[in-house]
């Protein structure tokens, strides 16, 4: 008798509890009071009570209710009509809309006797609602990230005051005097300018290469490239997308009231006294409004020095015996974003010395650099490649680099140069570095320049670093190591390392390392080339000649414990 005095005392989930004997009636009853008193569910003082655990509440609630159990952590967020339920109706019932079927809206509940949170929400969107039951624990995960996601104050996400006196100056010299500006006034409110520095600054601070700010139907997104990989890091309300945008513009120097077109500019933030940033910013018009993406140049980037490349010792030693010659051309390849202008500016820096003079083609500069004399490429106004090229040799040069070799103009007048005293710096958009000799040959240079002209091809490729705080080794079995590419000799005592993840790394890499095949071309390939030989030819002589591949060069990282081998596989794979 005291069992159903007690439970008369009780309601809804907690009176359902205690009749399918998996609560006491005195635990139900204290449990429910606490709830009261703290003005939070029955279920989120249940589960915190440890009485029972949120998975065996949710199973029992769907059995008794007739209510489907949904695994919330399959939810897309972005497909989620969040926006629909004011946030305090969320955050006090603890209930979050799933989707939306017509004039009806799916609620995720963990409580399902909460019928006036169904009821509330009815009210304030119009809409029929449908309970969908999901555990207690996963839902109100689920609904600090949702909430956190939408970003709802854009003063929260500009956070930092300090970043209003960050220095940004527009950076597109074509444009000094040009632009338009119309309108600027309502774009310079201290929000958007506060977030526009913030997400400028956090990208730096991540070391960040690109920046991603994509306008959607329902959604506005920006993201990060980091090591290779996009992360989303913040939703801005939609209604801002254009003042953002109008924003990055004005910094750009670009004309804001021009919406239908692909635009490019450039923008230098002064982070200190002694360092300054710049970024090439490309607008693109979509469905939804425009998409900006700015590329992240960063000077220091050209200073590392060759032993941070990646190189092995040898690769190294016969890079920079080959740009120290008094002429010949050194070619790098791979493709777009494989670190090759790094590669480049490396050794240019190396050369840049008071006794050179250094003059470079590029479309378009990317890395400042005193001493240097860059030039833009600007085929608008007859300023390509191969004009650069020409005026570069009267102007009594000593090394030239030539941005990316197009086409059989700017090949014969690179090559031209190489042979007549220059040292030429060069990239092609080819596989590997034999293919690059052949690639030379389709476009119409004869074989004996090639031959005369070339003394070294890198082809390289990037992988991610392992996060040297907490990877660790892992067990791959000795079949899927020779498939890959190690040797029986290899394979004894060998250690692979894999990701884990923490605080200090992307999903357990950090950074990243180029993967080099690095080919000097020898007399034997000369006489390859001479004759007309394919690029079969050329590979089977530089596995003679003792030239590692692509993803024999990775194997080297794998061993030693700098990279994985998933990602050796992924950067190597042709």
């Amino acid at each position: 008798m005291a069992t159903a005095t007690t439970a008369s005392n009780l309601s809804g989930l907690a009176l359902r509890l205690v009749r399918d004997n998996l609560l006491s009636p005195t635990d139900a009853e204290r449990i429910q009071a606490e709830a009261l008193s703290k003005k939070t569910s029955f279920v989120t003082q249940l589960v915190e009570s440890k009485k029972l655990d949120s998975a065996t509440i949710a199973k029992v609630a769907s059995d008794d209710f007739g209510i489907p159990l949904y695994e919330i952590n399959s939810l897309d967020l972005e497909m989620a009509p969040v926006k629909l339920v004011d946030e305090k109706i969320i955050r006090r019932h603890h209930v979050l809309p799933l989707f939306k079927r017509g004039t009806r809206l799916f609620v995720a509940v963990a409580d399902p006797t909460n019928l006036q949170a169904l009821d509330e929400i009815k009210f304030h969107t119009g809409l029929g609602t449908e309970p969908i039951l999901v555990e207690e624990s996963k839902l109100a995960a689920i609904i600090e990230k949702s909430l956190d996601a939408q970003d709802t104050s854009l003063s929260d996400l500009a956070g930092d005051d300090s970043l209003e006196n960050l220095e940004i100056i527009a950076g597109d010299e074509d444009k000094k005097d040009g632009g338009s500006v119309a309108g600027e006034e309502g774009i310079n409110d201290a929000p958007v300018v506060k977030f526009v520095n913030k997400i400028l600054m956090d990208a730096i601070n991540r070391g960040a290469s690109d920046i991603h700010i994509e306008p959607y139907e329902k959604i506005y997104r920006v993201r990060y490239r980091q090591d290779g990989i996009l992360y989303e890091v913040a939703n801005p309300p939609i209604t801002l997308s254009m003042r953002i945008a109008a924003r990055i513009k004005i910094l750009s120097r670009l004309d804001i009231a021009e919406r239908r077109v692909p635009q490019d500019g450039r923008i230098k933030m002064r982070i200190s006294k002694n360092r300054a940033i710049d970024l090439r910013v490309s607008t693109l018009p979509t469905l939804w409004g425009e998409k900006i993406v700015m590329r992240i140049l960063d000077p220091t980037s050209a200073t590392l020095g060759v032993e941070k490349l990646g190189f092995e010792d040898f690769q190294k030693e016969l890079f920079l015996e080959a740009i120290h010659r008094p002429y010949g051309m050194v070619l790098v390849t791979g493709p777009t974003g494989s670190g090759k202008t790094v590669t480049l500016y490396t050794g240019v820096n190396i050369l840049n010395t008071p006794d050179n003079n250094i003059s470079t083609a590029e479309d378009p500069v990317e890395i400042n650099l005193t001493g240097v004399n860059q030039v833009n490429i600007n085929e608008k106004t007859g300023l390509n490649f191969a004009s650069a090229l020409r005026a570069f040799l009267r102007q009594d040069p000593d090394i030239i680099l030539v941005g990316e070799i197009r086409d059989l103009e700017t090949a014969e007048i690179s090559i031209k140069a190489a042979q007549t005293g220059h040292m030429v710096l060069s990239t092609l958009h080819t596989n590997d570095a034999p293919s690059t000799l052949t690639r030379l040959a389709n476009m119409g240079v004869p074989p004996f320049n090639i031959a005369s002209a070339v003394n070294l091809i890198i082809a390289q490729r990037l992988a991610r670093r392992l996060c040297q705080h907490c990877m660790k080794p892992v067990d791959i079995p000795k079949p899927a190591l020779l498939k890959a590419g190690f040797r029986e000799e290899d394979i004894k005592g060998l250690a692979v390392f894999g990701p884990v993840g923490c605080d200090a790394c992307n999903s357990g890499y950090k950074g990243r390392v180029g993967i080099y095949q690095v080919m000097p071309v020898s007399e034997e390939i000369g006489a390859i080339i001479m004759r007309g030989g394919n690029q079969l030819d050329i590979e089977l002589q530089a596995r003679k000649d003792g030239v590692p591949d692509l993803r024999q060069a990775g194997l080297m990282k794998v061993k030693q414990g700098i990279t994985s081998l998933e990602e050796v596989e992924t950067a190597t794979n042709e």
